[in-house]
């Protein structure tokens, strides 16, 4: 089983076991000393290489612990303190951490509770732990592209001056993506004001800056969408050129969205809900003719079917409201809900979407 398996098997493991974490002392033996185990590849039951309840003289506080310290050719390396599953971790909560980098060797200090774990290390002052981590892994949320950031610290690649020479560009890098993430929900005035006098002559009025507000954010998420295409264009093969046609084609078209009878004139199909067709279509017409995939808009959720038969849902949108899901139907007609913040959030249900197909074929 290779790193990224054994990340992701951990990762169905938090799942499955999420409900019964309801103290610190079962989300470290569930989730955090597998973590160390089977990911970062340290024997938990060898002292002389993790020691639990881990103990040094700080000055100010005497016998103080954190929680686990990997060892590795003698010397300390990496300081875990942990916290319950679920709880949101923050800077209040390393205060042991933050005491004992300066009097131990370790140049790593691991945050978590048991799902996300927070790496940090001294890059802003010499033996002062920063007070932002320079990565970040969610194990319900695998970043694809931080996972050879975190082989890096496994037992076997660990190199810490390989790590802490990448981790200036990985803190800045992580920082500028969450910023690029606010600004796509809920662009600031300056980065409207940014684009907006690129391409506006006139004065930037209160009214102008209104205006350029809600353009910057339809640009947006018209640039996303447009990504998402290439993606697919790239994934699936020629052939999902003429497919992507086809989808434009239906979402301007009043007849891809049908509606039933007096609730015709009540209900209002947003891009929101047009776009995430789209990639419901992209997505299941792998196993279907496109065709086939038929929508219909209500008060209350937006349907997909198939062969336009309530008796076949492939799965319902939910975005009326301000938090987003999607419904999804196991093989008795039953939905689950999930929430998803951006559209192509919907790709990470593609397998779920297929199998619901299937269960009409």
């Amino acid at each position: 089983m290779d790193f990224i398996e054994r990340l992701q098997g951990l990762s169905k493991k938090a799942t499955q076991v999420a409900g019964s974490l309801v103290t610190e002392e079962a989300t470290k033996n569930a989730l955090v000393m597998p973590f160390l185990h089977s990911v970062l590849g340290y024997d938990v039951f060898d002292p002389s290489e993790v020691i639990p309840e881990f103990t040094a003289d700080t000055g100010t506080k005497k016998g103080e612990k954190v929680d686990y310290a990997l060892i590795k050719d003698g010397e300390v390396q990496i300081l875990i303190e942990c916290k319950k599953y679920g709880e949101k971790l923050a800077s209040k909560h390393a205060s042991q951490l933050f005491r004992y980098f300066s009097v131990t060797n370790a140049r790593i200090a691991i945050l978590t509770n048991g799902t996300v774990y927070q790496f940090y290390t001294d890059l802003d002052a010499p033996n002062k732990m920063d007070e932002k981590p320079f990565l970040v892994l969610d194990l319900e949320d695998i970043d694809d592209h931080i996972v050879p950031e975190v082989k890096k610290l496994t037992k076997s690649s660990f190199d810490v001056d390989s790590i802490v020479d990448a981790a200036g560009e990985l803190k800045y890098l992580s920082q500028i993506k969450r910023l690029l993430h606010q600004q796509f929900d809920e662009p600031e005035e300056d980065f409207v004001k940014f684009f907006a006098s690129r391409v506006y002559e006139g004065p930037l009025t209160a009214k102008v800056r209104a205006q350029f507000h809600e353009i910057t954010v339809k640009a947006l998420k018209q640039f996303l969408n447009d990504s998402i295409n290439e993606r697919l264009k790239s994934a699936m093969g020629p052939d999902v050129k003429s497919a992507l046609a086809e989808m434009k084609q239906d979402a301007g078209e009043s007849e891809a969205i049908e509606y039933s009878g007096e609730e015709e004139s009540k209900v209002v199909t947003t891009d929101d809900e047009k776009d995430a067709f789209n990639v419901v279509k992209a997505i299941v017409r792998q196993g279907v003719s496109v065709d086939r995939i038929i929508a219909r808009d209500t008060q209350s959720y937006f349907g997909v079917l198939l062969d336009d038969n309530n008796r076949k849902p492939i799965c319902r949108l939910h975005f009326n409201a301000k938090q987003k899901y999607i419904g999804i139907f196991n093989v008795d007609k039953q939905e689950t809900r999930y929430p998803i913040e951006e559209i192509d959030d919907i790709f990470k249900f593609s397998d779920a979407l297929i199998t619901t197909v299937g269960f009409y074929e």
